[in-house]
């Protein structure tokens, strides 16, 4: 499920993460698999606790205990990385996967500058010196909009504002040249307009860099402004894949039909906005079959029994949804 043409700079296949509790083994993520190419943007959307950043965590080799990955594959640039010792995975995270959080005060060190954060990130990840770590601090501040560069340098995260904050972690996650970048709700603390610059910011630098992004959040209206295919997850599965345009303007699954309608349009007013009922299950209480069935409008007695696979619904677009599986409509071979 990679862009077509594309090599795949990172392929998740089959991914399963579970989390231990009094419960037992409770499943976040069941079964995922999709495959980012490089310089694209992959958009990851759906409900809080879908297993979206679970999955980002994964990753990046920062999934916290109880959680552990049980089954399936992480393969970034052609090799497998789920498994790789600590020391590897903190070398490989830093140098060539970089992340942005949702919080920037919680991603950079409040007792030291901003400069020397940046000139420590290089020089930790890269074969240069002081100057020339300095140097490219300053470039990759200007670049990613920061005003007064050179002054900005020598202050504190707490000196600047929210928006100026996550404009440093983008270029703290840029500052070793990644190929991949994991970027986990990047604007849900900002405003609107902030937001907008932001995404805006993202694009162009994967766009100019050539770096792949994995754009975690939970907002439709980010994912049509910054990804190039969207991935709709639903209580820890993939239930939708495709390129952005198709999913968001032609839904196939119910779920993410729900998702669009839930938005107002732009343009023309109508009467009452699509409402999916219920609430998406905790992770104890995933019903058998398809995990949406329960708030579907278009249940089928199969639905109950049998999980649906991914089936092509279009060019590079892909729904979990037995209405478009060989069974038919009805559910029923």
């Amino acid at each position: 499920m990679t862009a077509v043409g594309a090599e795949p700079l990172l392929r998740v296949e089959d991914l399963r993460i579970v989390f231990a509790s009094r419960r037992g083994e409770l499943v976040a993520v069941d079964g995922v698999s999709f495959a980012i190419a490089r310089g694209e943007v992959l958009g990851l959307v759906g409900e809080s606790g879908a297993g979206k950043s679970v999955t980002g965590a994964a990753i990046i080799g920062l999934l916290d205990p109880p959680g552990r990955i049980a089954g399936g594959r992480i393969l970034f640039e052609g090799a497998r990385i789920d498994h790789l010792p600590e020391e590897e995975l903190r070398r490989l995270r830093g140098r060539r996967i970089g992340a942005v959080f949702q919080d920037p005060l919680t991603a950079l060190n409040p007792l030291y500058t901003i400069g020397r954060q940046l000139v420590e990130t290089m020089r930790t990840h890269l074969d240069i010196g002081a100057a020339e770590a300095r140097g490219r601090a300053l470039r990759l501040l200007k670049e990613v909009g920061i005003p007064a560069a050179e002054r900005r340098f020598d202050a504190y995260p707490h000196e600047l504002s929210g928006g100026m904050r996550q404009r440093v972690v983008i270029a703290l996650a840029l500052a070793a040249d990644p190929a991949l970048v994991i970027a986990d709700e990047p604007t849900t603390a900002l405003d609107v307009s902030i937001q907008a610059q932001i995404i805006a910011l993202l694009k162009r630098l994967c766009q100019e860099r050539g770096t792949a992004v994995l754009l975690i959040t939970h907002d439709m209206g980010v994912i049509a402004g910054a990804a190039d295919r969207v991935a709709v997850m639903y209580a820890g599965r993939i239930v939708e894949i495709g390129p952005v345009a198709e999913v968001l303007l032609a839904p196939k699954h119910p779920y993410t039909v729900g998702l669009m309608g839930s938005i107002p349009p732009l343009g023309r007013k109508v009467e009452r906005l699509m409402q999916i009922e219920g609430s998406m299950p905790r992770l104890h209480e995933i019903p058998p079959g398809c995990a949406f069935h329960p708030r579907c409008p278009h249940m089928r007695p199969r639905c109950r029994e049998a999980r649906p696979e991914p089936v092509t619904v279009g060019p590079g677009h892909h729904a979990a949804c037995w209405l478009f599986a060989e069974e038919g409509p009805d559910g029923r071979a």
